[in-house]
């Protein structure tokens, strides 16, 4: 029985840090950034996680763009092709094209036109600007907690709201006094 053991533990080799030539090949076809959406992504990352680098794409967006364009969600970033890259530019454009349920998308009901979109990268802290300046010129409510800087959605305002609200320090500060004989 031990000197089966011993025989089979025989068989394999130890390759060490060789590396073959297939790897050799692919290692050729690895990319450390990859460009997508105007935006570097790591090639060492696994593909899901690496969508989520790009403003607007979270994991569960991420998870219906593999899924929807049948990728490995852990492959990594470095080993897509070129065609693949482009298939999910495309999609990340136009998801609804891709039949991608429209509760995944960021901007639904749009303001202005009613449609609902996937905004991506530098368009949406524009579009989030654009928003607020609306809410704080019609003066709703939203807009003018916005304004004061006071917490939006419902919070208490006793104690929490006023951490890292305001130019100045709080507290008391000492008024300069007159220097000289008393």
């Amino acid at each position: 029985m031990v000197e089966q053991k011993n025989e089979n533990k025989k068989d394999f080799k130890h390759v060490g840090n060789k590396v073959s030539e297939n790897a050799q090949k692919s290692q050729d076809d690895f990319r450390h950034f990859v460009r997508i959406a105007n935006t570097d992504l790591n090639g060492n990352h696994k593909i899901e996680r690496a969508l989520t680098k790009i403003k607007g794409v979270g994991f569960q967006f991420a998870n219906a763009v593999c899924s929807t364009l049948k990728i490995d969600p852990n492959q990594q970033t470095g080993y897509l092709n070129d065609e693949t890259i482009k298939r999910i530019q495309e999609l990340l454009k136009d998801p609804l094209k891709f039949n991608i349920p429209q509760w995944l998308f960021n901007r639904r009901k749009d303001y202005e036109t009613g449609e609902d979109k996937h905004i991506l990268t530098s368009d949406v802290d524009f579009i989030q600007d654009n928003d607020l300046k609306r809410m704080k010129k019609i003066k709703c409510y939203r807009g003018v907690r916005h304004m004061r800087g006071l917490p939006v959605r419902g919070q208490r305002t006793k104690s929490n709201f006023r951490k890292n609200k305001g130019k100045g320090s709080l507290g008391v500060k000492k008024k300069k006094g007159k220097s000289g004989k008393v």
